[in-house]
């Protein structure tokens, strides 16, 4: 059934299509070079007018999940990294941390 993607990351997207899942279920989706992958449908986000969003998130984060979109995501940092970084950020702005 033909879908438009929205919110792409990572994890997986919205999804509007003309017909209505069951939140909790899988689904197949395919994209446009023909790779298909199993996604889990997390909510709907909205339906209007025949018309429902629903947001999935790629049940296994193998290759084919990872190379889904045709986007190259930025590399997910650390919470050590994170921390670092607000560290740095408090520190030039002149605020320590107590």
């Amino acid at each position: 059934m033909p879908a438009q993607a929205t919110n792409l990351n990572r994890h997986g997207a919205a999804i509007q299509l003309a017909r209505d899942l069951l939140v909790g279920s899988t689904v197949m989706v395919r994209n446009a070079r023909g790779t298909q992958v199993s996604a889990r449908v997390v909510s709907q986000l909205a339906a209007s007018k025949g018309v429902s969003v629903y947001a999935v998130e790629f049940v296994e984060q193998d290759e084919a999940a990872n190379n889904f979109w045709g986007i190259t995501f930025p590399p997910v940092a650390s919470r050590a990294a994170i921390a670092e970084q607000a560290g740095m950020a408090r520190r030039r702005r002149g605020f320590s941390s107590f």
